[in-house]
């Protein structure tokens, strides 16, 4: 049985919520969903968070067997990561442009989940937690920054009223001043491997 680590889980939740920042999918969903019921509001959330989810899980699960086939060492990963990581980082803090190329509902599902909250930048970091953290931490983060970012999206009709979409965009970029942050610790940790390895 595997023995749960909470610094472990709240570490990757931490890391996972500030990649995936549901506050820019908020002001995304807002627009792409601006005609829909509250039915179909809640049916874009849902496919939305559970594509994030599926991609983020299967690249929990296959990303040491990617890994080894690539033959990837986890240094170098670990500064590529950091690399996207702080460009995802420095777009937020100076405002994320995200180009609408498609109007149906499930196009903007589809969008939201892949590539606003799992992208590269997410999913290189799932691969990385993988490696340190090993699996059922990262999991449950996945699940519960998912199951988070569904409730904001579903609430995202009400939000302004007492938030605003100034203060979302306050929030969102204090986020990507974090995610840059982070970046820089992964690109230093990257760099600090490969020169122990020397």
């Amino acid at each position: 049985m595997m023995a749960f680590h909470f610094s472990e889980f709240f570490s990757a939740f931490i890391m996972l919520f500030v990649i995936l920042d549901p506050f820019v999918s908020m002001g995304v969903f807002a627009g792409l969903t601006r005609r829909a019921d509250r039915a179909e509001s809640r049916k874009i959330a849902f496919i939305a968070t559970s594509v994030a989810f599926s991609l983020l899980a299967v690249f929990l699960l296959i990303g040491d067997w990617l890994f080894r086939i690539l033959s990837i060492d986890f240094a170098s990963f670990k500064i590529a990561g950091g690399i996207i990581l702080l460009i995802m980082g420095v777009q937020q803090v100076f405002g994320l442009e995200f180009k609408r190329s498609h109007n149906t509902f499930h196009s903007a599902a589809v969008i939201i989940g892949t590539p606003l909250l799992a992208g590269p930048g997410a999913l290189s970091t799932i691969m990385i937690l993988q490696k340190e953290y090993g699996f059922l931490e990262p999991l449950l983060a996945i699940i519960v920054v998912c199951i988070i970012t569904f409730l904001l999206l579903v609430s995202v009709k009400k939000m302004p009223k007492f938030l605003g979409p100034r203060m979302i965009e306050v929030m969102s970029r204090v986020l990507g001043l974090l995610l840059a942050a982070i970046a820089v610790g992964f690109i230093r940790d990257g760099v600090m491997l490969i020169i122990q390895t020397v």
